[in-house]
């Protein structure tokens, strides 16, 4: 007989103590978005700091007051972080977070359901559901994109993974079937252009059309858009050598510079072809809430799926990636499994939306919420006033830039990011943006545009206003006459 295990207490967190402690956290959190604009943008310690300072063992004992874990939050965490919300953070693409959104994310850990069916937490699906054919209304999206026709939309965690979803969608178009019960059978190739995200790369390769499955399309060199003609040359390359177009990838605001490949003109090749279409919008998706940027959504009738990220541009907490399909019957057919223990009345009845048949995991948390909650608090006016804040900002920048002999702008910037340079090699550029960043007083990043060292302003957090857009522009205008003086 085994001996007889002592009864042990976990130190279970009660309603009480959960409703003091989670005052405190909020608390904390509104006292962060209040002084973050007073903090370094980037840490300047060096790798190994924030280990360094924390126990190699877990506590054994439980029941450490909140104020402890904040006390160290404050000490250990928080000096080791870079600050996405941070006014004067431009880097890569927004992050933007919001109370409404915090609030939403808070219900949903506070719930703790489950939504991978619509009989385990109905209300999950149904809201989701609904939202995002509000979503789709706010964007004006195609009609075949709600889920009262053919189509429909689901919140999944990144527009990676919604390219991933939609390669997999194309892959059994495209084989007819085959795909999902043999497995590739044939070489089938997916397509984006030269500034398409290295996501859909990825896509091909976890979805087992390896690493020379993916062709890069040139763009046009002004625009930085990709070149239809190129497009249809590849095809038509690919189909004389026996293989199979399985989807394109065309992008609306690319990383890089924010580029928006012409859509009308490739969803015409990928109609004539019979070649799924994917549309990835993933930042600049949010600019179309307001109706003088939606001429960057031309051409979205051809779209077989789309998808942009709340979680950059439409101050919703990470993650949140919106994605539609213009045929749910195709993407279910594709990735549904159902093992016996997930049956159920409700899913045998062809009623409901069973949304683990729309991603790759099985489970999925209640993201719904938070979205929920931000459209609700701002409307479609609040959203607008935050998307067109960033525009204005973004042009006062690129003004700025424009009155500069030793500047020049490398790329349009339809949106609220701006790719600059100095009138110099790409070592000076480089030098600027490390010493800049160097301050901890901004954050900026780069690429390469043409193979020359380009500086990325991206504008987005809802903190930022005219004040910081002037002080970054100072402080690179300053740098540079250091830099460029002999």
């Amino acid at each position: 007989m085994p001996d007889q295990l002592v009864e042990v207490t976990a130190p279970h967190m009660d309603p009480e103590e959960f409703r003091r402690a989670g005052h405190a956290v909020v608390d904390w959190i509104a006292d962060y978005w209040a002084t973050v604009g007073q903090r370094p943008v980037t840490p300047s310690d060096p790798p190994g700091t924030v280990a360094a300072a924390l126990p190699t063992t877990p506590p054994t004992t439980g029941g450490e007051p909140v104020e402890a874990v904040l006390a160290d939050l404050d000490a250990i965490v928080v000096p080791g972080l870079t600050h996405w919300q941070h006014p004067s953070f431009f880097g890569y693409f927004p992050a933007n977070t919001s109370g409404p959104s915090v609030l939403g994310d808070l219900v949903s850990s506070g719930l703790g359901v489950q939504g991978m069916l619509w009989a385990t937490s109905p209300a999950s699906t149904e809201l989701e559901t609904v939202l995002m054919d509000w979503l789709a209304h706010l964007l004006d999206l195609p009609q075949r994109f709600r889920s009262t026709g053919t189509g429909g939309g689901v919140i999944q965690d990144s527009a990676s993974s919604a390219t991933l979803v939609a390669t997999l969608a194309a892959l059994h178009r495209a084989s007819g079937g085959r795909w999902r019960d043999t497995g590739i059978d044939r070489r089938y190739r997916a397509y984006t252009s030269t500034h398409g995200h290295s996501s859909i790369e990825k896509a091909a390769r976890i979805a087992g059309l390896g690493s020379d499955g993916t062709r890069a399309i040139d763009v046009d060199p002004d625009t930085q858009a990709m070149l239809p003609a190129a497009l249809r040359a590849a095809i038509e390359a690919d189909l004389a050598a026996g293989d199979v177009p399985a989807i394109v990838v065309a992008t609306i605001g690319t990383t890089s510079t924010t580029a928006v490949d012409p859509v009308p003109e490739i969803g015409a090749i990928c109609a004539e072809y019979g070649i799924w279409l994917h549309v990835d919008a993933a930042y600049a998706g949010a600019a179309a809430v307001c109706p003088e940027l939606r001429w960057s959504h031309a051409g979205l009738e051809y779209a077989d799926s789309y998808c942009f990220d709340p979680h950059k541009w439409l101050l919703t907490g990470f993650d949140c990636d919106a994605f539609w399909v213009a045929d749910r019957a195709e993407l279910i057919e594709a990735l549904t499994v159902l093992p016996e223990f997930l049956r159920n009345a409700a899913s045998d009845s062809g009623a409901v939306i069973d949304y683990r048949d729309w991603q790759v995991p099985l489970g999925r948390r209640f993201r719904a919420l938070k979205l929920w909650f931000v459209l609700r608090w701002y409307g479609a006016e609040g959203l607008q006033a935050h998307i067109r804040s960033g525009v204005r900002l973004a042009e006062r920048f690129a003004d700025q830039v424009r009155a500069d002999d030793r500047f020049e702008l490398a790329a349009a910037h339809p949106f609220a990011l701006v790719c600059f340079r100095l009138r110099a090699d790409d070592d000076v550029n480089a030098a600027l943006l490390a010493s800049v960043n160097a301050t901890g007083r901004v954050h900026l990043t780069h690429t390469r545009l043409a193979g020359r060292y380009t500086l990325r302003m991206a504008i987005g957090s809802p903190q930022t206003t005219a004040t910081h857009i002037d002080d970054a522009w100072t402080l690179l205008a300053t740098t540079a006459k250091d830099l460029l003086t002999p």
